[in-house]
């Protein structure tokens, strides 16, 4: 088991950028404005051979009211007192302010080991930062350049002890060692992938802004894990926290909420969205979030039509349900709503859900497990054969040109999601309209409800049966002639 390292500091002191080097990826969002990270986002780290948990924190504001810069500022407080090791990053361009000394005395007075960092090191304009960041108590400061990946051998020795003392300490306490006793039968292999703790149910949480995303997953998890409040728009990174969902491993993304692309002008914003859209692609289930007073919105439908094209399976979750008076009523539009406006995921679960009172997570965590099971589904090919042929029984396929086409057999390519092809003649000439009634088929008769259902009509090349008896014929002649001549 390794440690865990918190990387703290001002604004725009380049916690983001050193976080990315550490983990050796772009996972935080970078830009020149102070003030872009707001949630905690953690990262397995490596660094030589040493490996670690880092954690990426917002700026550190003066603030300490339940204002934005005051809930930032107790949210990072809070990933200190989770850490193992602090790094206080400061600006050695920039050189020492009162914030950073603030910081600095209440640092010195936690619990963490803290380790201090001169970060945009590179350079003579540098120098006399480093030199007042002694003045900090804190130590002998590391110049580093995490743009540039300068100064990672100096943390490295920095870090090197506290590995090696927390790794004897993991040797001595078997409660700190890491649980490897974690079989899985062949019985759950045959069924399908299960979730494990090494392979949890990747989930993602998307929707319009100020829909309730992070109250939801902080509903979950069981405390505020993630940065809450009334403003729209907080979430910016795409975060990723694992947890154990009712016994199942489950590691679930809070993403930023998706305006219409014509409101998105900022930079910043076009970033967020855009690694909102990555989570999605690398997501197992969608659960795309509603508003409960204002529903089906264009933008919503945007996003459950991008989920449905990315092949994920969708669940559908209706927030704010508390607040409903006509619960009956409301239900039943928002059925008729879904059916009308969603037709490429009828079926999909609806669940009405509350985070803040947490009524209904138990439906959504069914729903979104049911949505797993049948995103992974395999029929067998015989099975499909079968069911093939009554379906073209009752519905013969189109016939261009008068020629029928033909429908030779068909089989199950892949799963996740449900990927069908159909060996056919001229599937160049198949109608969508038909390949429409066989998706459906696919649903209804072999219980596949709102999940992406792929299905591709491709060719075979047919054996001609008097090909060779022409050529065999062909040379025959071709040697009587030759005789002839001779």
């Amino acid at each position: 088991m390794s440690f865990t390292l918190a990387i703290v500091g001002r604004p725009n002191v380049g916690k983001s950028t050193l976080f990315n080097r550490l983990v050796g990826r772009r996972l935080a969002l970078v830009d020149d404005q102070p003030g872009v990270t707001r949630d905690l986002r953690e990262g397995e780290a490596r660094l030589g051979d040493i490996e670690f948990t880092v954690i990426d924190t917002a700026g550190l504001e003066d603030a300490n009211d339940d204002s934005l810069p005051g809930r930032m500022r107790r949210l990072t407080e809070r990933a200190v007192e989770m850490a193992d090791v602090c790094l206080f990053v400061v600006d050695a361009r920039t050189g020492i302010t009162a914030t950073d000394e603030v910081f600095a005395d209440i640092l010195r007075r936690s619990s963490a080991q803290v380790l201090l960092a001169a970060n945009k090191a590179e350079g003579r304009a540098a120098e006399a930062g480093i030199a007042e960041a002694w003045g900090l108590g804190l130590g002998e400061p590391l110049p580093l350049s995490a743009e540039h990946g300068e100064g990672m051998t100096d943390l490295y020795s920095a870090l090197l002890p506290i590995s090696e003392a927390f790794a004897e300490r993991a040797q001595l306490d078997p409660v700190l060692m890491p649980d490897v006793s974690l079989p899985v039968s062949e019985e759950a292999d045959e069924a399908g992938p299960v979730p494990t703790a090494q392979k949890p149910l990747q989930v993602a949480v998307v929707g319009r802004p100020n829909a309730g995303k992070s109250t939801l997953i902080n509903r979950l998890l069981g405390e505020d894990r993630l940065l809450t409040g009334p403003e729209a728009g907080i979430t910016r990174d795409a975060i990723s926290v694992p947890f154990d969902w009712e016994g199942t491993p489950v590691r679930v993304f809070d993403t930023a909420g998706m305006r219409k692309k014509a409101k998105v002008q900022e930079k910043l914003e076009k970033l967020s969205v855009a690694d909102g859209l990555r989570a999605v692609k690398f997501a197992e289930v969608v659960i795309v979030l509603l508003d409960a007073a204002i529903p089906f919105e264009q933008q919503d439908l945007r996003i459950a039509d991008l989920a449905e094209r990315e092949g994920r399976a969708v669940v559908v979750a209706v927030n704010k349900w508390d607040l409903e008076e006509d619960k009956g009523a409301k239900l039943a539009a928002l059925r008729e709503a879904f059916d009308r406006l969603l037709p490429q995921l009828r079926g999909a679960p609806l669940v009405t859900v509350s985070a803040k009172t947490g009524r209904g997570l138990d439906r959504l965590h069914a729903a979104v497990m049911k949505a797993h099971a049948v995103w992974n589904r395999r029929v067998p090919t015989a099975q499909l054969n079968r069911w093939l042929e009554g379906m073209v029984a009752a519905h013969p396929p189109p016939a261009p040109n008068g020629r029928r086409i033909k429908l030779r057999y068909m089989t199950q390519a892949k799963t996740r999601p449900p990927h069908f092809v159909v060996m056919c003649s001229q599937p160049d000439k198949m109608q969508d309209a038909y390949t429409r009634y066989l998706v459906n088929g696919l649903r209804a008769d072999f219980d596949m409800p709102g999940t992406p259902i792929r299905l591709v009509m491709r060719g075979q090349a047919q054996k001609n049966p008097y090909r060779n008896k022409r050529e065999k014929n062909a040379g025959a002649l071709q040697k009587h002639l030759d005789k002839r001549k001779g």
